[in-house]
């Protein structure tokens, strides 16, 4: 048994019970507007309160992981995220209520990516990891493919939206409990064998390093402001699916709570599949001896011809052509993040990656807050027929974002710091 594998499967879990916590206000959205009473432009707040709240965390998240290690920084998001933030969430009132509720589910996620992408770069060589980061990123898929399956069930079942909220408590206290008993690092597993631990470190004995890195450290080099951009310009894309995803089903095709989980189920299996499949292009595309600077950029310029035809979305009249085309395009943006977390970690070494991954996902983060703020703005003021605007962002954005990346870097390459 490669021991790798399974690390990998519990960062897909943890990534997985995340997502569903995320996706969950996004799903009963349409609804809770009706009984909370909030306008689109409140629900914008909400959403720009969230990722407020993910940036600046994400900026402290970063070095805590670096300095905590993977370990007990997995234990602080899992468990601030299904403890406190769940119970805020059911005791909202009003929209203020769920903005303050979001900014607490916030701080215990912006955890993840840190802590995720640091213990791929400990425990998969450099030709490895776009596949590995592109399997644990499908638990994003995977959390938001759950979501609408389950938690309609369970809010009709119980007869009440709270129930939507809580029912992740029991899972992520016995993820918690595994990770304590599996995780340590490869030079500490004791299940790890030597051959195993010898392929793990085969290509990065130059990246291990003893000197403390900090932010001083990597900003001075323009690869962090390249995965910045990559961040900032598609990361809110992403959050306008997981947020207006089920609003723009419900306003444009009629799709009620109890018929929403089929297609998004639809919508996130096929763009993980996507996503997996972009990955291992950008890894194969270097087993070919492209080279890093070139396998890396025509895996990101793959990802974004996915996203175009999305564009088309508004105009659809018939709901599974619009689903078909976001699918589509949320798969191409799977495969984008896959590329930008492998760029982490081809670019710094190990022992930044945490501190790397914060920078961009405070970046991702940024942009999430401006795009939610502007999203909710357009459609209060515009109605149904504002949805071409966003999507016409979520269209091109990828490729404009990989333009100003080529700029920032024309040769992607590590750096020595």
């Amino acid at each position: 048994m490669k021991i790798r594998w399974v690390i990998l499967s519990l960062l897909f879990v943890a990534t997985t019970i995340l997502y569903v916590d995320r996706a969950a206000l996004g799903i009963l959205a349409p609804w809770l507007q009706d009984i909370i009473g909030w306008n689109e432009e409140q629900y914008g707040l909400i959403n720009s309160s969230f990722m407020i709240a993910y940036a600046v965390c994400f900026l402290v998240m970063g070095p805590v992981v670096d300095k905590i290690g993977t370990k007990r920084g997995y234990l602080v998001s899992i468990l601030s995220t299904t403890g406190l933030a769940a119970i805020s969430q059911t005791i909202a009132r009003s929209w203020i209520g769920f903005a303050i509720a979001r900014f607490a589910l916030a701080t215990g996620q912006s955890g993840n990516f840190p802590s995720a992408i640091k213990v791929v770069a400990e425990w998969f060589p450099k030709k490895e990891r776009a596949l590995a980061i592109g399997i644990f990123n499908g638990g994003s898929n995977m959390g938001t493919v759950i979501a609408p399956l389950v938690i309609p069930a369970i809010v009709l079942s119980f007869d009440s939206w709270k129930a939507g909220f809580l029912w992740t408590f029991p899972v992520s206290l016995l993820w918690m409990a595994i990770w304590i008993a599996w995780f340590r690092t490869p030079a500490n597993h004791p299940r790890l064998s030597t051959p195993e631990l010898e392929y793990i470190n085969s290509d990065s004995r130059d990246e291990i390093r003893t000197e403390k890195i900090g932010w001083k450290d990597i900003l001075r080099h323009r690869g962090a402001w390249a995965i910045a951009v990559g961040k900032f310009m598609a990361d809110p894309i992403w959050w306008f699916y997981l947020f207006w995803g089920a609003k723009f089903l419900n306003e444009k095709f009629g799709v009620n709570l109890r018929d929403i989980g089929l297609p998004f189920f639809t919508i996130y299996l096929i763009s993980w599949a996507i996503g997996i499949l972009l990955g291992w292009l950008s890894s194969k595309f270097l087993k070919l001896g492209f080279g890093l600077n070139r396998g890396r950029k025509l895996g990101l310029l793959a990802c974004g011809l996915f996203a175009v035809p999305v564009i088309l979305v508004p105009y659809t009249v018939r709901l599974w052509p619009a689903v078909a085309l976001i699918a589509l395009a949320a798969g191409g943006h799977c495969g984008w993040s896959a590329n930008i977390f492998s760029l982490m970690s081809d670019i710094f070494p190990r022992k930044a990656t945490g501190t790397v991954a914060g920078f961009g996902g405070f970046s991702g983060a940024v942009g999430g807050a401006i795009v939610a703020y502007g999203v909710g703005k357009i459609l209060q003021n515009t109605g149904t027929g504002g949805y071409a605007i966003p999507f016409a962002v979520a269209g091109t954005g990828y490729l404009a974002a990989l333009l100003i990346i080529h700029l920032i870097v024309p040769k992607i390459k590590p750096v020595n710091i």
